[in-house]
């Protein structure tokens, strides 16, 4: 019974109290801040439809940093080229094996950069795509076809690869679909609502796959 209140009391204690999400801040070269809008368009979104508690302002930690396994959720996007010290990838592989969660979205011109960068993290797992039965693509919003496309750039399919330990999502990597561009103020970029809606879908999946699994 004493443990049974214990638990009630740890679960009472983490539904009333905000979470906090990160941008994570890389080395390299690349515009790690771009996209400025996005993630606190997505924490308004999901706050309000699927009943996140998470803080309005996104943190900015670097990979290396000890912060890092304070959030449940880090982003990474940009243009260009990433580079990932000895110290990122052994606080980044902690952190994705002992339960965080990382959503790297490229924002066209990422892609020969970060697969590179993953295979150090993992050099023994491959990035496999995420069929669209996966359940982050079933819920709370539906994606019969899986990641859904947001910006044309290469008229290439959307795809979203991943990194699963003991068959847990720890790495989405999202590629030709610009969940990201669709986060943003509906004036960056003037995408209509129906476009804008479903890159917000897509992410309140992210976040609902993150905080119930």
């Amino acid at each position: 019974m004493k443990r049974l209140y214990i638990g009630l009391l740890l679960l009472v204690y983490t539904a009333s109290f905000s979470q906090e999400i990160a941008l994570v801040k890389y080395s390299g070269g690349g515009d790690w801040y771009a996209n400025p809008t996005s993630l606190p368009n997505l924490i308004k979104y999901c706050n309000t439809n699927i009943n996140t508690k998470i803080k309005p302002k996104p943190a900015t930690v670097e990979p290396s940093s000890p912060d890092l396994f304070s959030y449940p959720f880090v982003h990474m996007t940009g243009h260009g080229n990433v580079v990932f010290s000895e110290a990122d990838v052994s606080n980044l592989r902690n952190y994705l094996t002992s339960g965080g969660f990382l959503h790297i979205d490229d924002n066209y011109g990422m892609d020969q950069y970060i697969r590179k960068e993953i295979k150090k993290i993992f050099p023994n797992n491959d990035l496999v795509e995420i069929p669209a039965n996966h359940q982050i693509f079933q819920k709370p919003y539906l994606f019969s076809s899986g990641l859904p496309k947001i910006h044309e750039h290469d008229g290439k399919r959307p795809q979203a690869f991943g990194i699963f330990i003991d068959n847990r999502l720890v790495l989405l990597y999202t590629f030709e679909c610009d969940l990201g561009d669709g986060w943003e103020d509906q004036e960056v970029h003037n995408d209509p609502f129906e476009v804008r809606e479903k890159a917000l879908k897509m992410g309140a999946n992210i976040m609902n796959y993150i905080f119930n699994n």
